[in-house]
């Protein structure tokens, strides 16, 4: 894929080094010239210019782009360059920074996002999925379908604990993607089992939530 990030601090450095590593075409826009390290991660494209800005859009293909990550420390920027990015250069898929709690209400289709990422809120999530077992933990929200990526981890009293995914009567709409057991990271078939300490991970609906976790840990 090719992945425009607008925003070169530390932020936009780190998922651009993941993105290279994984095969990407990466670009790293960003005005402040200070932010141009090409040696911080040499497999991406740098640009200096105003994410902000059509002429800067335009330098960067945004019509050949996959992905856009509105990754910078300014709310305000990651907002105008996800409106851009979508509604004038159609960009499949926006991908938005969310620096301040308060300003997550505007981070939805209406200003072109796809997906927010609240870092404070994907603290707390990992903060719960840490300590919590047999509460369904959300890890992320998809602004589109009104999904969830939730994880589970089965507690030693689940009455699923031995028995196949197949098997298993799922609340409707609720798909397993991940078992984590261990070291083991599972893609589950019909045919996997799912035991006590698996981390579960699953895409479902808000409503769902409660029967998923009525199946997999009831009196949790």
């Amino acid at each position: 894929m090719r992945i425009v990030i607008a925003g070169a601090g530390k932020v936009g450095r780190a998922i651009a080094e993941e993105l290279v590593s994984s095969g990407h075409d990466v670009l790293l826009v960003d005005r402040d010239n200070r932010a141009i390290r090409p040696d911080s991660v040499p497999g991406a494209e740098w640009m200096c210019a105003d994410a902000c800005e059509f002429a800067a859009l335009e330098e960067a293909r945004l019509t050949d782009c996959d992905v856009v990550v509105a990754a910078s420390g300014d709310d305000k920027v990651n907002l105008v360059v996800s409106l851009l990015a979508k509604t004038e250069y159609g960009v499949p898929k926006v991908v938005a920074r969310v620096n301040h709690p308060r300003n997550e209400w505007m981070f939805d289709e209406s200003w072109g996002v796809d997906v927010a990422v609240s870092q404070p809120r994907s603290m707390v999530a990992l903060i719960e999925e840490a300590v919590a077992v047999g509460d369904v933990v959300r890890l992320m929200e998809f602004k589109h379908g009104n999904a969830n990526l939730v994880e589970l981890t089965l507690p030693d009293n689940s009455p699923a604990a031995g028995k196949r995914i197949g098997a298993i009567n799922w609340p409707v709409n609720v798909a397993p993607v991940s078992i984590v057991r261990g070291d083991r990271v599972i893609a589950p078939t019909a045919d996997d089992t799912v035991e006590v300490g698996d981390e579960l991970l699953f895409v479902a609906p808000t409503q769902a939530e409660p029967a998923l976790k009525q199946v997999l840990a009831p009196g949790n």
